[in-house]
Protein backbone atom coordinates (compact mmCIF):
# COMPACT_ATOMS: atom_id res chain seq x y z
CA UNK A 1 0.00 0.00 0.00
CA UNK A 2 1.41 3.36 -1.05
CA UNK A 3 1.93 6.01 1.58
CA UNK A 4 0.30 9.37 0.96
CA UNK A 5 2.42 12.50 0.74
CA UNK A 6 0.75 13.72 3.93
CA UNK A 7 1.78 10.65 5.93
CA UNK A 8 5.31 10.84 4.53
CA UNK A 9 5.59 14.53 5.40
CA UNK A 10 4.30 13.98 8.94
CA UNK A 11 6.57 10.94 9.37
CA UNK A 12 9.58 12.93 8.18
CA UNK A 13 8.77 15.90 10.43
CA UNK A 14 8.20 13.63 13.44
CA UNK A 15 11.40 11.66 12.81
CA UNK A 16 13.47 14.85 12.74
CA UNK A 17 11.70 16.21 15.84
CA UNK A 18 12.02 12.90 17.72
CA UNK A 19 15.74 12.60 16.99
CA UNK A 20 16.29 16.25 17.97
CA UNK A 21 14.35 15.89 21.24
CA UNK A 22 16.14 12.64 22.13
CA UNK A 23 19.55 14.21 21.54
CA UNK A 24 18.61 17.25 23.64
CA UNK A 25 17.19 15.02 26.40
CA UNK A 26 20.35 12.92 26.57
CA UNK A 27 22.59 15.99 26.56
CA UNK A 28 20.52 17.81 29.23
CA UNK A 29 20.14 14.76 31.51
CA UNK A 30 23.85 14.00 31.38
CA UNK A 31 24.67 17.68 31.82
CA UNK A 32 22.45 18.03 34.89
CA UNK A 33 23.87 14.85 36.42
CA UNK A 34 27.42 16.08 35.83
CA UNK A 35 26.53 19.50 37.26
CA UNK A 36 25.10 18.11 40.54
CA UNK A 37 27.84 15.50 40.96
CA UNK A 38 30.43 18.21 40.35
CA UNK A 39 28.82 20.34 43.09
CA UNK A 40 29.02 17.41 45.55
CA UNK A 41 32.63 16.80 44.55
CA UNK A 42 33.53 20.48 45.04
CA UNK A 43 31.94 20.55 48.50
CA UNK A 44 33.77 17.38 49.59
CA UNK A 45 37.02 18.64 48.05
CA UNK A 46 36.85 21.94 49.95
CA UNK A 47 36.10 20.19 53.20
CA UNK A 48 38.80 17.53 52.85
CA UNK A 49 41.34 20.15 51.84
CA UNK A 50 40.57 22.12 55.00
CA UNK A 51 41.01 18.97 57.12
CA UNK A 52 44.31 17.98 55.51
CA UNK A 53 45.69 21.48 56.00
CA UNK A 54 44.52 21.51 59.58
CA UNK A 55 46.23 18.14 60.24
CA UNK A 56 49.42 19.27 58.51
CA UNK A 57 49.57 22.49 60.54
CA UNK A 58 48.87 21.11 63.98
CA UNK A 59 49.40 17.33 64.02
CA UNK A 60 51.93 16.49 61.33
CA UNK A 61 54.60 15.81 63.95
CA UNK A 62 52.36 13.27 65.68
CA UNK A 63 52.28 9.71 64.33
CA UNK A 64 49.06 9.05 62.46
CA UNK A 65 48.06 6.14 64.73
CA UNK A 66 48.46 8.35 67.80
CA UNK A 67 46.48 11.19 66.22
CA UNK A 68 43.67 8.75 65.40
CA UNK A 69 43.61 7.45 68.98
CA UNK A 70 44.03 10.78 70.80
CA UNK A 71 42.47 13.39 68.50
CA UNK A 72 40.21 11.52 66.08
CA UNK A 73 37.64 14.37 66.07
CA UNK A 74 40.01 16.65 64.18
CA UNK A 75 39.29 14.66 60.97
CA UNK A 76 35.49 15.03 60.89
CA UNK A 77 34.61 17.98 63.03
CA UNK A 78 34.37 20.27 59.94
CA UNK A 79 32.04 18.08 57.83
CA UNK A 80 28.83 16.09 57.86
CA UNK A 81 30.25 13.55 55.46
CA UNK A 82 31.47 10.09 56.39
CA UNK A 83 35.22 10.28 57.11
CA UNK A 84 37.71 7.45 56.85
CA UNK A 85 41.41 7.48 57.77
CA UNK A 86 43.58 4.82 56.12
CA UNK A 87 47.20 3.86 55.94
CA UNK A 88 49.05 4.12 52.64
CA UNK A 89 48.51 0.36 52.32
CA UNK A 90 44.72 0.81 52.48
CA UNK A 91 44.26 -0.41 56.06
CA UNK A 92 41.28 1.31 57.68
CA UNK A 93 42.34 3.07 60.88
CA UNK A 94 39.14 4.98 61.67
CA UNK A 95 35.61 5.55 60.29
CA UNK A 96 33.25 8.28 61.49
CA UNK A 97 30.32 5.87 61.15
CA UNK A 98 32.10 3.15 63.06
CA UNK A 99 32.31 0.86 60.06
CA UNK A 100 35.10 -1.67 60.19
CA UNK A 101 36.44 -3.88 57.44
CA UNK A 102 38.11 -7.22 57.88
CA UNK A 103 39.53 -7.07 54.36
CA UNK A 104 41.83 -4.28 53.33
CA UNK A 105 40.67 -2.86 50.03
CA UNK A 106 42.16 -0.12 47.96
CA UNK A 107 39.39 1.87 46.26
CA UNK A 108 40.25 3.66 42.99
CA UNK A 109 40.13 7.08 44.66
CA UNK A 110 42.74 5.93 47.20
CA UNK A 111 45.16 4.82 44.50
CA UNK A 112 44.53 8.03 42.57
CA UNK A 113 45.15 10.17 45.68
CA UNK A 114 48.52 8.48 46.27
CA UNK A 115 49.50 9.00 42.63
CA UNK A 116 48.23 12.53 41.94
CA UNK A 117 47.26 14.06 45.30
CA UNK A 118 43.49 13.71 44.84
CA UNK A 119 41.15 10.89 43.96
CA UNK A 120 37.40 10.83 43.24
CA UNK A 121 35.22 7.73 42.95
CA UNK A 122 31.49 7.14 42.50
CA UNK A 123 30.12 3.68 43.16
CA UNK A 124 28.26 1.37 45.49
CA UNK A 125 29.24 0.03 48.90
CA UNK A 126 27.79 -2.79 50.96
CA UNK A 127 26.63 -0.61 53.84
CA UNK A 128 24.53 1.85 51.80
CA UNK A 129 21.79 1.16 49.24
CA UNK A 130 22.38 4.43 47.40
CA UNK A 131 25.53 5.20 45.39
CA UNK A 132 28.23 7.18 47.17
CA UNK A 133 30.92 9.64 46.15
CA UNK A 134 34.31 9.44 47.79
CA UNK A 135 37.04 12.07 47.65
CA UNK A 136 40.49 11.12 48.94
CA UNK A 137 43.61 13.13 49.70
CA UNK A 138 46.98 12.09 51.16
CA UNK A 139 48.05 13.08 54.70
CA UNK A 140 51.60 14.38 54.58
CA UNK A 141 54.16 14.61 57.34
CA UNK A 142 57.67 15.97 56.75
CA UNK A 143 57.22 15.67 52.98
CA UNK A 144 56.16 12.04 53.18
CA UNK A 145 52.67 10.53 52.68
CA UNK A 146 51.77 8.75 55.88
CA UNK A 147 48.10 8.02 55.25
CA UNK A 148 44.90 8.73 53.31
CA UNK A 149 41.83 10.62 54.40
CA UNK A 150 38.51 9.96 52.62
CA UNK A 151 35.33 12.02 52.71
CA UNK A 152 32.31 9.99 51.60
CA UNK A 153 28.85 11.35 50.83
CA UNK A 154 25.70 9.46 49.89
CA UNK A 155 24.22 10.49 46.54
CA UNK A 156 20.67 9.48 47.48
CA UNK A 157 19.24 13.00 47.80
CA UNK A 158 21.31 14.26 44.91
CA UNK A 159 19.95 11.48 42.69
CA UNK A 160 16.40 12.22 43.87
CA UNK A 161 16.83 15.84 42.78
CA UNK A 162 18.34 14.75 39.46
CA UNK A 163 15.49 12.28 38.91
CA UNK A 164 12.88 14.98 39.53
CA UNK A 165 14.55 17.26 37.03
CA UNK A 166 14.85 14.36 34.56
CA UNK A 167 11.12 13.61 34.90
CA UNK A 168 10.37 17.24 34.16
CA UNK A 169 12.65 17.18 31.13
CA UNK A 170 11.09 13.96 29.83
CA UNK A 171 7.56 15.35 30.32
CA UNK A 172 8.61 18.53 28.54
CA UNK A 173 10.09 16.46 25.70
CA UNK A 174 6.87 14.46 25.34
CA UNK A 175 4.86 17.70 25.29
CA UNK A 176 7.20 19.13 22.64
CA UNK A 177 6.79 15.97 20.52
CA UNK A 178 2.98 16.07 20.80
CA UNK A 179 2.87 19.80 20.00
CA UNK A 180 5.28 19.33 17.11
CA UNK A 181 3.14 16.47 15.83
CA UNK A 182 0.07 18.72 15.75
CA UNK A 183 2.08 21.47 14.05
CA UNK A 184 3.40 18.89 11.55
CA UNK A 185 -0.18 17.87 10.72
CA UNK A 186 -1.08 21.52 10.18
CA UNK A 187 1.97 22.11 7.98
CA UNK A 188 1.32 18.92 6.01
CA UNK A 189 -2.31 19.95 5.47
CA UNK A 190 -1.18 23.40 4.29
CA UNK A 191 0.86 21.64 1.59
CA UNK A 192 -1.50 18.76 0.79
CA UNK A 193 -4.69 20.83 0.53
CA UNK A 194 -3.50 22.94 -2.44
CA UNK A 195 -1.93 19.82 -3.97
CA UNK A 196 -5.31 18.07 -3.79
CA UNK A 197 -6.96 21.07 -5.43
CA UNK A 198 -4.40 21.07 -8.23
CA UNK A 199 -4.76 17.28 -8.61
CA UNK A 200 -8.55 17.61 -8.85
CA UNK A 201 -8.18 20.25 -11.56
CA UNK A 202 -5.60 18.10 -13.41
CA UNK A 203 -7.95 15.07 -13.28
CA UNK A 204 -10.76 17.14 -14.79
CA UNK A 205 -8.41 18.37 -17.50
CA UNK A 206 -7.34 14.76 -18.17
CA UNK A 207 -11.05 13.99 -18.60
CA UNK A 208 -11.25 16.64 -21.32
CA UNK A 209 -12.64 19.51 -19.23
CA UNK A 210 -10.13 22.09 -20.44
CA UNK A 211 -12.23 25.06 -19.36
CA UNK A 212 -11.64 24.21 -15.69
CA UNK A 213 -9.12 26.49 -14.01
CA UNK A 214 -7.19 26.39 -10.75
CA UNK A 215 -7.80 29.41 -8.50
CA UNK A 216 -4.72 28.91 -6.32
CA UNK A 217 -2.70 32.09 -5.86
CA UNK A 218 0.24 31.18 -3.53
CA UNK A 219 3.59 32.43 -4.75
CA UNK A 220 5.38 29.09 -4.41
CA UNK A 221 6.04 25.91 -6.39
CA UNK A 222 2.43 24.72 -6.03
CA UNK A 223 1.13 28.10 -7.19
CA UNK A 224 3.51 27.91 -10.14
CA UNK A 225 2.21 24.40 -10.90
CA UNK A 226 -1.36 25.74 -10.87
CA UNK A 227 -0.37 28.55 -13.25
CA UNK A 228 1.35 26.03 -15.52
CA UNK A 229 -1.78 23.84 -15.57
CA UNK A 230 -3.93 26.84 -16.44
CA UNK A 231 -1.49 27.86 -19.16
CA UNK A 232 -1.44 24.29 -20.49
CA UNK A 233 -5.26 24.23 -20.64
CA UNK A 234 -5.29 27.59 -22.47
CA UNK A 235 -2.74 26.29 -24.97
CA UNK A 236 -4.67 23.03 -25.49
CA UNK A 237 -7.87 24.96 -26.11
CA UNK A 238 -6.04 27.29 -28.49
CA UNK A 239 -4.42 24.39 -30.32
CA UNK A 240 -7.77 22.59 -30.40
CA UNK A 241 -9.39 25.65 -31.91
CA UNK A 242 -6.60 25.95 -34.46
CA UNK A 243 -6.96 22.25 -35.29
CA UNK A 244 -10.72 22.59 -35.69
CA UNK A 245 -10.23 25.64 -37.90
CA UNK A 246 -7.66 23.69 -39.89
CA UNK A 247 -10.02 20.73 -40.37
CA UNK A 248 -12.83 23.08 -41.34
CA UNK A 249 -10.56 24.97 -43.73
CA UNK A 250 -9.12 21.84 -45.31
CA UNK A 251 -12.60 20.35 -45.64
CA UNK A 252 -13.76 23.52 -47.39
CA UNK A 253 -10.67 23.69 -49.57
CA UNK A 254 -11.06 20.04 -50.58
CA UNK A 255 -14.78 20.39 -51.20
CA UNK A 256 -14.38 23.36 -53.58
CA UNK A 257 -12.16 21.67 -56.22
CA UNK A 258 -14.04 18.40 -55.86
CA UNK A 259 -17.33 20.23 -56.49
CA UNK A 260 -15.85 21.88 -59.59
CA UNK A 261 -14.42 18.59 -60.85
CA UNK A 262 -17.69 16.74 -60.26
CA UNK A 263 -19.77 19.57 -61.78
CA UNK A 264 -17.71 19.69 -64.96
CA UNK A 265 -17.60 15.91 -65.16
CA UNK A 266 -21.41 15.82 -65.05
CA UNK A 267 -21.62 18.63 -67.60
CA UNK A 268 -19.25 16.93 -70.03
CA UNK A 269 -20.98 13.60 -69.51
CA UNK A 270 -24.54 14.91 -70.01
CA UNK A 271 -24.48 15.64 -73.75
CA UNK A 272 -23.25 13.90 -76.86
CA UNK A 273 -22.75 17.03 -78.90
CA UNK A 274 -20.38 19.16 -76.77
CA UNK A 275 -18.77 22.30 -78.10
CA UNK A 276 -15.01 21.81 -78.36
CA UNK A 277 -14.33 25.11 -76.62
CA UNK A 278 -16.60 24.12 -73.75
CA UNK A 279 -14.90 20.74 -73.60
CA UNK A 280 -11.45 22.32 -73.42
CA UNK A 281 -12.58 24.79 -70.73
CA UNK A 282 -14.02 21.96 -68.66
CA UNK A 283 -10.96 19.79 -69.02
CA UNK A 284 -8.74 22.77 -68.18
CA UNK A 285 -10.69 23.48 -65.01
CA UNK A 286 -10.61 19.80 -64.04
CA UNK A 287 -6.85 19.73 -64.59
CA UNK A 288 -6.29 22.94 -62.60
CA UNK A 289 -8.47 21.78 -59.73
CA UNK A 290 -6.73 18.38 -59.76
CA UNK A 291 -3.36 20.16 -59.52
CA UNK A 292 -4.74 22.19 -56.65
CA UNK A 293 -5.85 19.03 -54.85
CA UNK A 294 -2.46 17.43 -55.49
CA UNK A 295 -0.68 20.44 -54.00
CA UNK A 296 -2.85 20.34 -50.89
CA UNK A 297 -2.28 16.60 -50.44
CA UNK A 298 1.47 17.08 -50.88
CA UNK A 299 1.45 19.78 -48.21
CA UNK A 300 -0.38 17.47 -45.83
CA UNK A 301 2.01 14.61 -46.57
CA UNK A 302 5.01 16.87 -46.02
CA UNK A 303 3.55 18.09 -42.77
CA UNK A 304 2.95 14.51 -41.60
CA UNK A 305 6.54 13.53 -42.45
CA UNK A 306 8.03 16.53 -40.64
CA UNK A 307 5.95 16.09 -37.47
CA UNK A 308 6.71 12.36 -37.28
CA UNK A 309 10.43 12.93 -37.88
CA UNK A 310 10.44 10.73 -40.98
CA UNK A 311 11.66 13.44 -43.33
CA UNK A 312 15.32 13.45 -44.31
CA UNK A 313 17.14 16.03 -46.34
CA UNK A 314 18.95 14.91 -49.47
CA UNK A 315 21.91 17.23 -49.10
CA UNK A 316 24.28 17.89 -51.95
CA UNK A 317 26.34 20.74 -53.31
CA UNK A 318 24.34 22.92 -55.67
CA UNK A 319 24.44 26.38 -57.20
CA UNK A 320 22.06 28.44 -55.05
CA UNK A 321 22.40 31.43 -57.38
CA UNK A 322 21.22 29.37 -60.32
CA UNK A 323 18.29 28.07 -58.24
CA UNK A 324 17.26 31.59 -57.21
CA UNK A 325 17.45 32.86 -60.79
CA UNK A 326 15.37 29.92 -61.99
CA UNK A 327 12.70 30.66 -59.37
CA UNK A 328 12.70 34.29 -60.51
CA UNK A 329 12.14 33.25 -64.15
CA UNK A 330 9.49 30.72 -63.11
CA UNK A 331 7.39 33.27 -61.20
CA UNK A 332 7.86 36.27 -63.48
CA UNK A 333 4.90 35.34 -65.72
CA UNK A 334 2.67 35.11 -62.65
CA UNK A 335 3.77 38.56 -61.45
CA UNK A 336 3.06 40.01 -64.88
CA UNK A 337 -0.43 38.48 -64.98
CA UNK A 338 -1.14 39.92 -61.52
CA UNK A 339 0.41 43.26 -62.53
CA UNK A 340 2.89 43.11 -59.64
CA UNK A 341 6.42 44.48 -59.97
CA UNK A 342 8.68 41.47 -59.21
CA UNK A 343 12.39 42.19 -58.79
CA UNK A 344 15.21 39.67 -58.29
CA UNK A 345 18.54 40.91 -56.90
CA UNK A 346 21.23 38.28 -56.32
CA UNK A 347 24.84 39.11 -55.45
CA UNK A 348 27.42 37.77 -57.88
CA UNK A 349 29.54 36.24 -55.08
CA UNK A 350 26.79 33.75 -54.24
CA UNK A 351 27.65 30.43 -55.85
CA UNK A 352 27.50 27.03 -54.19
CA UNK A 353 26.09 25.72 -50.90
CA UNK A 354 25.35 22.31 -49.42
CA UNK A 355 21.69 21.53 -48.81
CA UNK A 356 18.55 19.95 -50.20
CA UNK A 357 17.95 21.88 -53.41
CA UNK A 358 14.33 20.80 -53.87
CA UNK A 359 13.40 21.61 -50.25
CA UNK A 360 15.03 25.05 -50.43
CA UNK A 361 13.15 25.67 -53.65
CA UNK A 362 9.92 24.53 -51.97
CA UNK A 363 10.44 27.04 -49.14
CA UNK A 364 11.11 29.98 -51.47
CA UNK A 365 8.20 29.22 -53.80
CA UNK A 366 5.86 28.85 -50.80
CA UNK A 367 6.87 32.26 -49.41
CA UNK A 368 6.78 33.97 -52.80
CA UNK A 369 3.37 32.40 -53.45
CA UNK A 370 2.12 34.01 -50.22
CA UNK A 371 3.67 37.35 -51.23
CA UNK A 372 1.87 37.35 -54.59
CA UNK A 373 -1.35 36.19 -52.94
CA UNK A 374 -1.40 38.99 -50.39
CA UNK A 375 -0.14 41.80 -52.64
CA UNK A 376 -2.65 43.83 -54.62
CA UNK A 377 -2.33 44.87 -58.23
CA UNK A 378 0.38 47.51 -58.68
CA UNK A 379 2.31 46.32 -55.61
CA UNK A 380 5.92 45.20 -55.34
CA UNK A 381 7.57 41.85 -54.49
CA UNK A 382 11.34 41.45 -54.27
CA UNK A 383 13.70 38.49 -53.95
CA UNK A 384 17.14 39.46 -52.69
CA UNK A 385 20.13 37.27 -51.78
CA UNK A 386 23.59 38.04 -50.35
CA UNK A 387 26.13 36.37 -48.11
CA UNK A 388 28.84 36.92 -45.51
CA UNK A 389 31.68 34.63 -44.49
CA UNK A 390 29.43 32.14 -42.73
CA UNK A 391 25.88 32.39 -44.08
CA UNK A 392 23.65 33.08 -47.06
CA UNK A 393 20.80 35.53 -46.52
CA UNK A 394 17.65 35.39 -48.64
CA UNK A 395 15.12 38.19 -48.21
CA UNK A 396 11.61 38.17 -49.69
CA UNK A 397 9.73 41.43 -49.25
CA UNK A 398 6.32 42.60 -50.44
CA UNK A 399 4.05 45.63 -50.14
CA UNK A 400 0.96 43.53 -49.46
CA UNK A 401 -1.65 43.73 -46.73
CA UNK A 402 0.78 42.62 -44.02
CA UNK A 403 0.09 40.50 -40.95
CA UNK A 404 -1.85 41.54 -37.88
CA UNK A 405 0.34 42.12 -34.81
CA UNK A 406 -1.73 39.54 -32.89
CA UNK A 407 -1.27 36.90 -35.61
CA UNK A 408 2.44 37.52 -36.28
CA UNK A 409 3.88 35.41 -33.40
CA UNK A 410 1.72 32.43 -34.43
CA UNK A 411 1.92 32.36 -38.25
CA UNK A 412 4.63 29.66 -38.22
CA UNK A 413 2.64 27.41 -35.89
CA UNK A 414 1.01 24.24 -37.17
CA UNK A 415 -2.54 24.67 -38.48
CA UNK A 416 -2.54 28.40 -37.73
CA UNK A 417 -4.46 30.64 -40.15
CA UNK A 418 -4.89 34.34 -39.53
CA UNK A 419 -8.23 36.05 -40.02
CA UNK A 420 -7.21 37.38 -43.43
CA UNK A 421 -5.37 34.24 -44.52
CA UNK A 422 -5.91 32.98 -48.04
CA UNK A 423 -3.70 29.91 -47.66
CA UNK A 424 -5.09 26.47 -48.29
CA UNK A 425 -4.26 24.69 -45.04
CA UNK A 426 -2.31 26.98 -42.72
CA UNK A 427 0.69 24.63 -42.66
CA UNK A 428 2.81 26.08 -45.49
CA UNK A 429 4.88 28.39 -43.27
CA UNK A 430 5.16 25.68 -40.62
CA UNK A 431 6.68 23.31 -43.20
CA UNK A 432 9.00 26.07 -44.47
CA UNK A 433 10.19 26.77 -40.94
CA UNK A 434 10.88 23.03 -40.36
CA UNK A 435 12.92 22.79 -43.57
CA UNK A 436 15.04 25.83 -42.69
CA UNK A 437 15.61 24.49 -39.16
CA UNK A 438 16.72 21.12 -40.58
CA UNK A 439 19.33 23.05 -42.59
CA UNK A 440 20.53 24.69 -39.37
CA UNK A 441 19.22 28.09 -40.43
CA UNK A 442 16.76 30.68 -39.15
CA UNK A 443 13.41 31.84 -40.50
CA UNK A 444 12.27 35.32 -39.42
CA UNK A 445 9.16 37.26 -40.37
CA UNK A 446 8.69 41.01 -39.97
CA UNK A 447 5.38 42.57 -40.90
CA UNK A 448 3.18 45.60 -40.39
CA UNK A 449 -0.51 45.56 -41.17
CA UNK A 450 -1.23 47.51 -44.35
CA UNK A 451 2.45 48.04 -45.21
CA UNK A 452 3.75 44.62 -46.18
CA UNK A 453 5.86 41.71 -45.00
CA UNK A 454 9.57 40.86 -45.02
CA UNK A 455 10.86 37.30 -44.64
CA UNK A 456 14.55 36.71 -43.93
CA UNK A 457 16.05 33.24 -44.32
CA UNK A 458 19.55 32.62 -43.04
CA UNK A 459 21.27 29.44 -44.25
CA UNK A 460 24.72 28.37 -43.03
CA UNK A 461 27.48 27.82 -45.57
CA UNK A 462 29.01 24.37 -45.39
CA UNK A 463 32.21 23.29 -47.04
CA UNK A 464 31.92 20.38 -49.40
CA UNK A 465 33.24 17.18 -47.88
CA UNK A 466 36.01 15.54 -49.86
Amino acid sequence: MKKSIKSRLVSSFMLVILITVLILEVVLINGIKSYYYKNVEDILSNQIEFSTKFYYRYFSSTPLEDAVIDDIDIFWQHTNAQVQVLTVDGELLADSLGISSDDDYKYPDIEKAIETGKGVWVGNVAYDKAPIMAVSRPLVSQGKTIGIIRFISSLEKTNETINQINKFLIATGILVIITSGLVSLFLANSIIKPLKEVTAVAEKMADGQFKVRSNLKPNDEIGQLAKTLNYMADEILRKEQIKNDFISSVSHELRTPLTSIKGWAITLKSGDDIDKELLMDGLGIIEAESDRLTLMVEELLDFSRFTSGRIRLEKEQFDIKDTLEMIGRQLTPRSESLKIDFKVDIDDNITFMIGDKNRIKQVLINILDNSFKFTDEGGNVSLKAYKDSESIFIEIEDTGMGINEIDLPNVKEKFYKGKNSKSHSGIGLSIADEIVNLHGGTFDIESELGRGTKVTIKLPLEEEKS
